[in-house]
C-alpha cells in the first residue's frame, strides 16, 4: 500500500493482492513511527466512512467495495476532511 499525504487530502494506491485482501474482508495498515508518535491509514472494508483517533485514520469501504472492484473504475472518493482517493495500482509484479 502507498500512502501519500497532502494538504486536505489523503491518496492510497493498492496492488492487485491488497485488493483481493480487501475483498476477503481483512484490514490494511500503513504505519511509519517514530519516537513519541507515528501516522498510520488503515483501510477497514468492514467499517463505513473515516475516522481519526490520534494519529491514525481509519477509512471505511463498507458500501464502497463494489465501485472499488469495477474494472472500469481507477478506484473510489471518500469526501473528507480529509478527502480521501483509494486507487488500484495494478502493475506487472504479480502477474
Amino acid at each position: 500500500m502507498k500512502v501519500r499525504f497532502a494538504s486536505g487530502r489523503v491518496r492510497v494506491r493498492l496492488d492487485d493482492l491488497e485488493v483481493a485482501a480487501l475483498t476477503r474482508g481483512e484490514a490494511l495498515t500503513a504505519r511509519v513511527e517514530w519516537p513519541g508518535g507515528g501516522w498510520a491509514v488503515v483501510l477497514d472494508p468492514a467499517a463505513a466512512g473515516l475516522t481519526g483517533t490520534g494519529g491514525t485514520l481509519t477509512v471505511g469501504l463498507l458500501g464502497q467495495m463494489d465501485d472499488l472492484l469495477d474494472e472500469a473504475r481507477e478506484g473510489v472518493q471518500l469526501p473528507g476532511p480529509p478527502r480521501v482517493s483509494v486507487e488500484k495500482d495494478y502493475g506487472p509484479q504479480h502477474a
